[in-house]
């Protein structure tokens, strides 16, 4: 469904909106760290020309295909064991295609984490899975890698759905998924989503497509059309599955679903898992095997602070928190979309770059916001629980809710912005005398602590501690992230 333009907030704050979400004011030359590059941010990347051929045709056998890698910097910041508290295996343990283990360790992934150890080896198997783990600690691995390695390139029919709630996530999911196969010969990856051309993905399936990334709408509407033909896809995956399976899309999902054929693999990821959920698998799934890693619900490295204060001094609030909070990059809470667009206009009045997204905007623009913040070219980003669904941006290390969440699992969301893959994050919720209540009935729920905001923060808490490295083994270890 195509989003519509919003028209001009009130001009209160006396600027011009951008119909972009880009708004930059002048940075103040505070405290702040420098924003780190683009390559740091990204799980992969690579950083010099390669040798390495682009098919198996020219691995041979005996070759030592590691030294010729692309391996992005070394990350040597500290993880929690969220992701670290492993079996100790390793990627090869999978017996995986050579070529797409190639793409794994050029997406810097090192060692598999807990939820990709459960997950890998019984998606593997062809098995149906519901599996529970916490935003950050490596689910999109768990199922791309498995589903990947189960294409076959001799097929030329549709043979995995990614099935994800929002149009940011599936575009995310895409560009890993193209990262991950891109020595693997020819798998041919497809982003669909509401919002853009269906015409221009109406003549993409005119083409051979193995692997589609979808929000559910629009491939419904494709499969109804008959030009998306799912009868021989042989793996469904849905990432984010409670909110999938909410009231918003479970309808669209059922009737995908009847389009399977009755043999298909589903696999389930999430960080909660309500009733709804439930109901699901006890309907779809055959034997499921359920993994849980939620024994503790929030991340280990995040760090969580409320600040009291009244609603004419959150902006204040803000601004005190810009000046003494180390800042790589942070996302910004707010429960309306007019809100954010206001306070992101005020923020950009007291001097600091920030933009802004929401779902009301064109899709074009949330592209390109989404983009360009994720490349580290803003410190700041307002927005709607439209980013709350599995953005994962490496540089946020601050969450601010300036409007506190009215649920326990959208607080849970909204937080995992930050400490992304085990490292360290910090998580500040601005508190009215309406919120108090909500506050607690939160805590209790996710078994936490969110503390009074100290006068000083250890930056210790949030600030991730990089050691010198030597990624091109070359000498010099002076090219750290």
């Amino acid at each position: 469904m195509a989003t519509a333009r919003t028209a001009n907030p009130t001009s209160v704050m006396g600027l011009n909106k951008p119909a972009n979400g880009q708004l930059k004011g002048q940075p103040k030359p505070a405290n702040l760290q420098s924003i780190p590059s683009a390559a740091a941010q990204q799980p992969a990347g690579p950083q010099k020309g390669s040798s390495i051929p682009q098919s198996s045709g020219g691995i041979k056998f005996g070759d030592d295909w590691k030294k010729c890698l692309q391996l992005p910097p070394k990350d040597t910041r500290m993880k929690t064991s969220d992701v670290t508290s492993t079996k100790g295996n390793e990627f090869e343990d999978y017996c995986l295609k050579r070529e797409l283990l190639m793409g794994i360790f050029e997406m810097g992934w090192e060692k598999p984490s807990p939820v990709q150890e459960e997950s890998i080896p019984i998606a593997l198997s062809g098995r149906d899975i519901l599996a529970r783990a916490k935003n950050g600690t490596g689910k999109s691995g768990a199922y791309l890698i498995p589903l990947l390695e189960r294409i076959d390139l001799k097929k030329d029919h549709i043979q995995a759905i990614v099935m994800v709630p929002t149009r940011e996530l599936a575009l995310q999911m895409s560009q890993i998924s193209i990262q991950l196969s891109k020595h693997l010969g020819g798998v041919k990856v497809m982003a669909t989503t509401g919002g853009t051309n269906l015409r221009d993905d109406i003549m993409r399936l005119d083409e051979t497509v193995h692997v589609i990334i979808a929000t559910p709408g629009r491939i419904l509407d494709l499969v109804k059309k008959g030009v998306a033909k799912v009868d021989k896809t042989q793996m469904m995956v849905m990432d984010e599955a409670d909110k999938l399976l909410s009231q918003d899309f479970v309808i669209l999902i059922e009737e995908i679903i009847s389009f399977l054929p009755k043999d298909r693999q589903i696999l389930l990821y999430s960080a909660t898992f309500p009733v709804s959920v439930q109901k699901f698998m006890a309907k779809h799934l055959k034997k499921p095997y359920e993994i849980n890693l939620m024994e503790e619900l929030t991340l280990k490295g995040i760090t969580q602070y409320y600040a009291y204060v009244t609603e004419r001094q959150k902006v204040h609030c803000l601004n005190t928190l810009f000046s003494r909070l180390q800042i790589n990059q942070s996302i910004i809470f707010c429960n309306s979309t007019q809100r954010v667009e206001l306070l992101a206009k005020k923020i950009t009045q007291l001097g600091y770059s920030c933009f802004y997204i929401h779902a009301k905007m064109m899709q074009e623009y949330r592209n390109r916001v989404f983009h360009d913040f994720r490349n580290g070219l803003c410190r700041n980003l307002v927005c709607t629980d439209l980013f709350t669904r599995g953005i994962d941006i490496q540089a946020v290390n601050v969450v601010i809710n300036f409007d506190f969440p009215k649920s326990a699992e959208t607080y849970l969301h909204r937080i995992g912005r930050s400490g992304r893959f085990g490292h360290l994050g910090l998580a500040i919720n601005l508190i009215t005398s309406e919120d108090r209540f909500n506050l607690k009935g939160i805590e209790e729920q996710l078994v936490t602590d969110i503390k009074p905001i100290p006068s000083s923060i250890d930056k210790s808490l949030y600030v991730a501690e990089f050691h010198s490295v030597d990624p091109d083994d070359d000498g010099d270890t002076s090219d750290k992230w």
